[in-house]
Order: structure tokens, then C-alpha cells, then sequence
């Protein structure tokens, strides 16, 4: 049916411009012979984690179909043409025309990526979402990724994430001394100020470096990919929430050079295609990871709840980072100068409404009311 409506309106845009030359006009674009182009897109995540990796074979589909086949995308899982953490500089260096992966992952190069992703106690989906499309974030980010080669487009997000696998229970700020942590980002640092060793590894090695005791405790996503990864054979306690990672928001990477070869319509359905896909993931995470949850904590998982007094030491670690951050690194500062008012009026909408009437319901479910 999507075909179908397709071609009606470009039947029909052909028709108007015919009329259009017969006036002596020009036709319009839409009606001229669309280019066939044949792109590879180097993703961050293995193929076995069919939700997150799914968006970027989720693009590729869209915008095959939106051009009948002439704008062809093949997705290549993390290894297969650049190791994970090395996608942004492909594209930049033009080596694929496509990236798909998490800007935190880039935070050795410059911390003002983290805010393309996920900025520990920041925006949760929607909110990411809000300031993106209606408060200047995408234009603020765009301006950043310049000096890179890159056009970043939102394309991807897994909602709030959860808070680890730990191999011993972690009840106080103490316990988190000397801990090796497998963690992406920003928050690494965030959890250095607190004596943590902080690890970047890729998906697909989380599980023998905690199997082998290598590192303590890892984060990676939620219950429906931890499960995948089989986190819970190898580590008993499960933490939550992922304070890091109110929202996990994934990009897609475009050479700068490639886009502006782009005619504008495939730019345009390009640009709707990583919308989808955002929406799409969010959407299956949220289906799914309530009945992986489940799953865990009846084989065993002992789910547990960090305690108020890390949270807080947390927090506070947070926004002196972000301060002593902003004090050095100019385009850090000019992001986070928008983002942080924002952030705040943001907070106070959905304290008013949204929390109040999801604390609700919640409680209303919990006494099985």
C-alpha cells in the first residue's frame, strides 16, 4: 500500500509537469529520472542484537522502498568493516558514506558528544526529543559535527536504561571504590570522581571480560539485550535505574560530502527513515523488555535498586564534572548553556503532570487496584 500511494503522487507529479513545460516551465524535480546510488552504512552493534542494530537494517529498508530501489543501503554489523568504536572516523574519513552508532561511545575525542546521546541525570526520551526538534539541539549538534565531516541524524533510542550487572551487591558509595565497570560515555568520568575504573568495551566482549572476572559489573542496555548477551549467567545482582542514561539516543552518520552529493528528495526520505527508525526502537524496546525482565528475575537475577546516598554522590559528581568541563572546553560550554535551562523547564512540566499521574497509576497497579 506504501508503494502504491507513492507512485500515485509521483503519477501525479508527473502529470503537473508535463503541464509545466507545456507553459514553457521548468518540470519539477520530483518528475526527473531519480539517480541510482548504492551506500554502506558500519554500525556500532553485532547483528545478534536485532533491536538496536535492527534500526540502521530498519533505514535501509525505508528508503529502499520510498525509491523503488534506486537509493540502496547495506548494513554491516560492528567488525565487519571497522571495529565498533571506530565508525565515526570512518565516515569522517569518507572510508563508508554511513555511520550508525552512539556518539558517547567518541567522549576520548571530545566530551561534547555525550550530548547526542545520553548525558548522565539529563533528558529522558521525550525530552531528548523536545530539545532536538523544538529547542535548537539538532542545530547546536550539526554546528559541532561539522569539524568531523558529519551530518548526524537522530536514529535510534532505547529509553532509560538499566543500571548494570554486578558480580557483589553495591549498598553504599564505598562499595564502588576500586570497581572495574564496564561503561560507555560520559559517565565513566562521572564514576572515576568516585574511584570507579571505568571500562569501554564493545557489546560483543562484555561477556567473557565478566565471566573471566576482568571487570566487576557492566552496563549495556536493558533486560531484552542483557538477556541476549547472557549477563545474567555470570553476574547475579541487577541494578537500576542506568541514572547515565535517562535516554540512549543512537545517530546516523552521513559524510558531509556524501550529503550534499544527495538530491534533496533522498535527503528528505533519508531524514524520514531515521525518524521511523527512532520510533520503531523505542517502541520494541518498550514491548519487549517487560517480559525479558520477568524472565530474569525468575531464573534467578536479584534486581535491586541503588541506594539514595549513591544516587546523590552520583549527582553531585555529575554537574561538577559538567562545570569544570564548560570552564575548558568552549563547544562543551556553548551546548551545555542551552541544554541545561532547558533541561530544567523541562523537568518541571513533567513533574506537574507526567509524573504525578504516572506515580499514580503505578501505585494503583503495584496494590493491584
Amino acid at each position: 500500500m506504501r508503494k502504491l500511494g507513492r507512485r500515485n503522487f509521483i503519477a501525479g507529479a508527473g502529470l503537473a509537469g508535463a503541464g509545466a513545460l507545456a507553459a514553457g516551465l521548468p518540470a519539477p524535480a520530483i518528475a526527473q529520472a531519480a539517480p541510482e546510488i548504492k551506500w554502506r552504512l558500519a554500525s556500532s552493534f553485532p547483528k545478534s542484537l536485532d533491536t538496536i542494530f535492527g534500526g540502521a537494517d530498519d533505514i535501509a529498508a525505508y528508503v529502499s522502498a520510498m525509491t523503488d530501489g534506486k537509493f540502496q543501503i547495506r548494513a554491516f554489523a560492528a567488525g565487519e568493516i571497522v571495529p565498533a568504536f571506530q565508525v565515526l572516523d570512518a565516515v569522517q574519513k569518507g572510508t563508508v558514506e554511513l555511520g550508525h552508532s552512539a556518539s558517547y561511545y567518541y567522549v576520548g575525542k571530545d566530551p561534547t558528544f555525550a550530548f547526542d546521546t545520553a548525558v548522565p541525570f539529563g533528558l529522558n526520551t521525550r525530552q531528548q526529543n523536545a530539545w532536538l526538534y523544538r529547542g535548537g539541539g539538532l542545530e547546536l549538534l550539526r554546528e559541532f559535527f561539522k569539524d568531523y565531516n558529519i551530518v548526524p541524524i537522530p536514529a535510534g533510542d532505547t529509553g532509560t536504561q538499566m543500571g548494570g550487572w554486578f558480580r557483589k551487591e553495591i549498598k553504599t558509595v564505598d562499595d564502588l571504590k576500586g570497581l572495574k565497570f564496564r561503561i560507555g560515555g560520559f559517565a565513566g568520568k562521572v564514576l572515576t570522581k568516585l574511584d570507579v575504573v571505568p571500562q569501554q568495551i564493545p557489546g560483543s566482549d562484555i561477556y567473557p571480560a565478566l565471566e573471566k572476572g576482568t571487570i566487576d559489573a557492566a552496563e549495556w542496555v536493558g533486560p531484552y539485550d542483557d538477556e541476549k548477551l547472557g549477563f545474567n549467567k555470570v553476574a547475579k545482582f541487577y541494578y537500576y535505574p542506568g541514572w547515565w542514561e535517562g535516554c540512549a539516543q543512537l545517530s546516523l552518520y552521513v559524510n558531509a560530502d556524501q550529503w550534499a552529493s544527495l538530491p534533496k528528495t533522498y535527503q528528505a526520505i533519508l531524514e524520514a527513515a531515521c525518524a521511523r527508525a527512532k520510533s520503531m526502537m523505542v517502541a520494541k524496546y518498550d514491548t519487549q523488555n517487560p517480559a525479558a525482565l520477568k524472565r530474569l528475575v525468575a531464573g534467578g537475577t536479584q534486581l535491586r535498586p541503588y541506594s539514595r546516598d549513591i544516587l546523590l554522590a552520583c549527582y553531585k559528581a555529575a554537574f561538577e564534572l559538567y562545570d569544570e568541563t564548560a570552564a575548558t572546553n568552549e563547544k562543551f560550554k556553548k551546548i551545555y548553556d542551552a541544554w541545561k535551562p532547558f533541561r530544567q523547564d523541562e523537568a518541571l512540566w513533567f513533574r506537574v503532570a507526567e509524573n504525578t499521574f504516572d506515580n499514580f497509576v503505578f501505585s494503583q497497579q503495584a496494590a493491584k487496584k
